[in-house]
């Protein structure tokens, strides 16, 4: 068991990833059983981020097969609102396909939005099967905000700024 995987479980049979420890209401408890309704895996990751002023969990699963997801939560409601798969490598078929913005490109258009140095960067396959870039990068302050690119069209998707983080992906650029 991976280190992040490992803390999580600690933590989760603690009873840390429980309500009165992170949320004033049901929500993450509410988002952790849709997650586990929807994938079986081990959770290997679990952010709270902002978006556009509104809470949300970002939960991240390993499947039995290796193959990593991430599910975006309604803080307030508990529901999912966003499924998506990551591929290691981004000339993998599922990814490219739908490519027509460079890795590069996209990084200067997230450069520009949030100013700062990226420290990740994921490639990540919607739900709807469309590729986006997502972007981790923090400014001279110290905060993280996520930038999502659609590796299509160069739009900026969606921009989180995260408030915490408990595990790490072993892959992970620190």
């Amino acid at each position: 068991m991976k280190k992040s995987t490992l803390q999580i479980a600690l933590l989760t049979s603690l009873g840390l990833f429980s309500i009165n420890a992170l949320s004033a209401d049901h929500a993450l408890e509410h988002c952790i059983q849709a997650v586990k309704k929807e994938k079986a895996g081990d959770m290997i990751k679990l952010e709270k981020l902002n978006i556009a002023g509104k809470g949300a969990y970002e939960l991240e699963i390993r499947d039995n097969n290796g193959q990593e997801w991430e599910f975006m939560c309604d803080a307030d409601s508990g529901k999912l609102t966003e499924k998506e798969s990551e591929v290691k490598d981004p000339n993998s078929q599922a990814f490219k396909k739908n490519v027509k913005v460079t890795e590069e490109d996209a990084a200067v258009i997230a450069l520009k939005a949030i100013p700062g140095t990226i420290q990740e960067v994921e490639y990540e396959i919607e739900d709807n099967g469309g590729s986006s870039y997502e972007f981790d990068i923090v400014n001279d302050k110290g905060v993280e905000t996520k930038v999502e690119v659609d590796a299509a069209t160069g739009k900026i998707l969606e921009t989180a700024i995260e408030e915490w983080e408990i595990g790490e992906e072993s892959d992970e650029k620190r």
